[in-house]
């Protein structure tokens, strides 16, 4: 397990820990850019599989009318 000194009180926290338990300071700073990077990372690859999924459905209908389209008319 890695540790550092906090700052501001100069005890050992660990590196992974969200604040130090000693004085509360933040260990990583939340800034907009690391909220965005954190929840929007999910939503991105969940709409990237239904923007995939639908488009796959679209096609295979498309090609079942033309198959469709193309018997009957022969």
């Amino acid at each position: 397990m890695n540790k550092k000194k906090c700052p501001q009180c100069k005890n050992l926290i660990l590196i992974t820990s969200p604040t130090c338990l000693h004085c509360g300071r933040p260990n990583k700073f939340i800034t907009k850019e690391y909220v965005d990077k954190k929840w929007n990372n999910n939503n991105n690859n969940n709409n990237l599989f239904d923007y995939i999924f639908i488009n796959k459905y679209l096609v295979f209908i498309l090609l079942v009318v033309i198959t469709i389209f193309i018997i009957t008319f022969r």
